[in-house]
């Protein structure tokens, strides 16, 4: 079993701030992730002026205009090329987001291996048959979608070229309640489209994230924040450094816990059955030549004799055994058949 790709979403919990990038880059190395995610757009293109902020947005930063609010989080294709040399130098892959795929080309060639399409964009066909062109494998989020609209997004995809395509389930909710978080949905998708699907977590807690995984999540994607109580939209549904290097723990012993789904005993289950299970032993002393019958044996532990499965009864004992000793299969002889 491949190992489950973490994903921690910086996004732009940094606050407009480089330092705190960089920072947050730090954070998700010491934390155990494999990626870490940031967010690349221009609020003036990417907004409509007057266009409101979410309530949870407005709650968390008071900003009543969307394009206000991002224009204060935005990081320039610079300050994005010095992110993605810094997790370089701590052996993490950069990834980005990129609001206008006419970014996509520049984040490559900044090291960019994978691309992540955003929930809000999945009905934008034009943006996927662009991000299809790249030939990169694609990370799709499908927060808000019907099963109906991801099926045209995979389809643009395809016939952009894509042929790495993984499906994150997604609720577009910050934070997103249990009653929302409907997992059951992520096996659908695999079911329905036969693609690697994720987890784009937004709920609270790490349990869902791990819940994922044990549903056979190959992606784990969740917010990363320095500091809950920072004022930017995305801290309170966010993970600390702490909290996301004990979900990285967790989730890396849940894919570790499912195994390979043979069903045998492991090693050192062996030596433990030999203790717990039973086998045939002497219920009293027996003389050897006896012909053993019910009485003569009885099951009791330790599983060094005959196995439970296998009777004695009806044979004769080449050697003699005192009471409590096991009966071996070598101990005795093959029953006697009449001609």
């Amino acid at each position: 079993m491949s190992a489950v790709l973490i994903i921690a979403e910086a996004g732009v919990n940094h606050d407009g701030e480089f330092d705190r990038a960089l920072a947050l880059v730090d954070a998700a190395a010491r934390a155990g992730a494999d990626i870490v995610k940031f967010q690349a757009f221009r609020g003036r293109d990417l907004v409509a002026g007057g266009a409101p902020t979410a309530a949870y947005q407005r709650e968390k930063t008071g900003h009543d205009e969307q394009r206000a609010m991002l224009e204060r989080l935005e990081l320039s294709l610079d300050q994005l090329a010095g992110i993605a040399k810094h997790c370089r130098a701590r052996d993490m892959e950069f990834l980005c987001t990129a609001f206008d795929s006419t970014m996509i080309a520049a984040l490559t060639d900044m090291g960019m291996r994978r691309i992540k399409v955003a929930s809000g964009e999945l009905d934008n066909l034009p943006a996927l048959a662009h991000v299809a062109a790249s030939g990169l494998p694609v990370l799709l989020s499908t927060g808000m979608a019907t099963l109906e609209e991801v099926r045209l997004a995979v389809e643009t995809l395809r016939q952009g070229g894509a042929g790495d395509i993984t499906l994150l389930h997604c609720t577009s909710l910050y934070p997103a309640p249990m009653e929302s978080v409907n997992l059951r949905a992520m096996q659908t998708l695999r079911q329905h489209f036969n693609l690697p699907v994720g987890y784009s977590d937004h709920s609270l807690g790490d349990h869902v994230a791990v819940a994922a995984v044990a549903l056979g999540a190959s992606v784990i994607e969740k917010h990363l924040t320095l500091d809950h109580a920072l004022a930017g939209p995305d801290h309170a549904a966010s993970l600390n450094p702490d909290e996301f290097a004990a979900m990285s723990a967790r989730l890396r012993a849940t894919e570790v816990a499912l195994g390979d789904g043979v069903k045998a005993p492991s090693p050192a289950e062996l030596e433990v059955a030999e203790v717990a299970r039973k086998s045939w032993h002497a219920a009293t002393d027996l003389a050897a030549g006896a012909l053993l019958a019910a009485g003569d044996v009885c099951l009791k532990r330790p599983a060094t004799g005959l196995s439970a499965a296998q009777s004695p009864i009806g044979h004769r004992l080449k050697i003699a055994r005192a009471a409590d000793e096991p009966i071996r299969e070598v101990d005795i002889m093959a029953v006697e058949r009449s001609r």
